[in-house]
């Protein structure tokens, strides 16, 4: 009995010995362990974007209440015909069909100017914007600009109505954290964070339309189109326009139009009417083209200037063939996109400081842009522009416009580029203003006789039916 009670007491003493060891030293080390990755952590996990924000001391509260009221949900009623037989699919007709598109749009003025994008209100028969307190109203196209896809709309409210103001797209960083708001898949107004992913992204380097977007990982999706990129601040820096993604929804791709190309291309609309284009007066390729390597050019940043256009600023600054453009205005040129992105804030007449590198050698050249003059005639594919007056004289031509590029891949077939339009259905074409006039007034359904001289001096005629 002595000899149980022993073992008993021995047992109850080496219990008590374990659960003390356990509370001292595991659970007090478990409690330290937590803390010093709580507190401490030199990493952050990367799936986890409030841990993110979190750690950063970033806070998206103040920004998403400057701009929330200020996107709009934006509804387009287009208005289509459907055949319902044989003859109306050959000959056109059909009963009319409402069609309903549906977008975003951000208010940028208190007295109702809204922008978006184009290809949200394209072709539009009625375009109506709901507020984010649910108050609807008619909007009216100002303007658009197909090149950019930005449009301007306005709607007629009563009293001041909440905006976002304008920042520098230009000082935006790789990594800056951005909000993206929008109405996707029609709900009202949601915010997204992410940062920003890249500048001065191209998404088709081929399609001769340079672009320039801001690229981000906030979620975008349809109906996001046309909604507000802000900073933390709560500034307008880019307008979202573009996903790329295999199924049409958000796989951490966002593509925006940056806010001052954007304000740049609503001001012209608001003052002139069309859209103030000013170029350097060059054609140029990115340094990192194969056929540049071998002509023995070893940068592999920057745009090389491959033509100079007579007359134009870059002539008359004195940028010659063969310089590579390695900044504007000190913004770093890594690449065309990047040229084409500020050049796509200036207008005819800015000077731009550009610097070159010239035999291994930097120079700082003041350039005044010249105004880029085209109009496209889209009933036959084709883009012209006002020539220059030396490129006339070589043709022992008075007047016309100049084939600046095909809009179709058919019209690429003909190698239209580089010839002079000088009549349009009989009638002289001195300049873009006579071809829009033409192309203006006459019927649709009429054919459209185009004379021409070819690059070897010699006259044509086409006809488009």
């Amino acid at each position: 009995m002595k000899q149980t009670m022993r073992l008993l007491l021995v047992a109850l003493v080496a219990g008590a010995v374990t659960l003390g060891g356990y509370k001292l030293f595991v659970e007090e080390a478990n409690t330290i362990a937590y803390v010093q990755s709580d507190e401490n952590a030199s990493f952050i996990p990367t799936s986890n974007t409030k841990a993110a924000a979190f750690a950063s001391g970033v806070e998206f509260t103040e920004a998403a209440e400057k701009t929330v009221n200020a996107v709009v949900h934006v509804k387009n009623t287009t208005i289509s015909r459907q055949p319902s037989n044989i003859m109306e699919y050959f000959y056109g007709g059909g009963e009319p069909r409402a069609m309903l598109g549906t977008g975003s749009g951000v208010i940028i003025s208190p007295d109702g100017y809204i922008i978006t994008n184009n290809h949200v209100i394209a072709n539009a028969s009625q375009l109506e914007v709901t507020l984010n307190d649910n108050r609807t109203y008619e909007a009216e196209l100002v303007g658009t600009d197909p090149k950019t896809d930005i449009a301007l709309i306005r709607i007629d409210a009563e009293g001041d109505l909440p905006f976002v103001p304008f920042g520098d797209s230009n000082s935006v960083k790789i990594g800056e954290w951005v909000l993206a708001v929008g109405n996707p898949f029609n709900l009202t107004s949601t915010v997204t964070a992410g940062i920003v992913s890249a500048k001065a992204r191209d998404l088709n380097e081929f399609d001769r339309n340079p672009q320039s977007f801001i690229q981000t990982d906030a979620a975008v999706n349809r109906g996001n189109s046309g909604g507000a990129l802000v900073n933390t601040r709560g500034e307008l820096i880019g307008i979202n326009t573009a996903i790329t993604s295999e199924t049409g929804s958000y796989v951490g791709y966002a593509f925006a139009v940056p806010s001052n190309n954007a304000r740049k291309v609503i001001e012209d609309i608001m003052e002139y009417g069309n859209v103030q284009r000013g170029i350097l007066g060059i054609s140029a390729a990115n340094v990192s083209n194969p056929a540049l390597r071998q002509q023995g050019i070893n940068e592999t940043e920057g745009v090389y200037v491959a033509g100079i256009e007579p007359g134009s600023g870059a002539d008359k600054g004195g940028i010659k063939e063969g310089d590579i453009i390695k900044k504007l205005d000190g913004y770093k040129i890594g690449k065309f996109s990047d040229l084409s992105g500020y050049l796509g804030a200036k207008r005819p007449n800015d000077v731009v400081q550009v610097t070159v590198l010239r035999n291994g050698r930097e120079k700082v050249i003041p350039v005044t842009l010249i105004k880029l003059e085209t109009y496209e005639m889209s009933d036959i594919g084709l883009e012209v522009r006002n020539t220059s007056q030396a490129n006339l004289q070589q043709r022992n031509l008075e007047y016309g416009v100049e084939v600046s590029r095909s809009l179709t891949q058919e019209m690429q077939r003909y190698n239209l580029v580089g010839i002079i339009i000088t009549q349009i259905n009989d009638q002289p074409v001195r300049d873009i203003d006579d071809a829009k006039r033409i192309m203006n007034r006459r019927d649709g359904q009429d054919p459209i006789k185009v004379t021409f001289v070819d690059q070897k001096g010699e006259k044509n005629s086409f006809i488009f039916r």
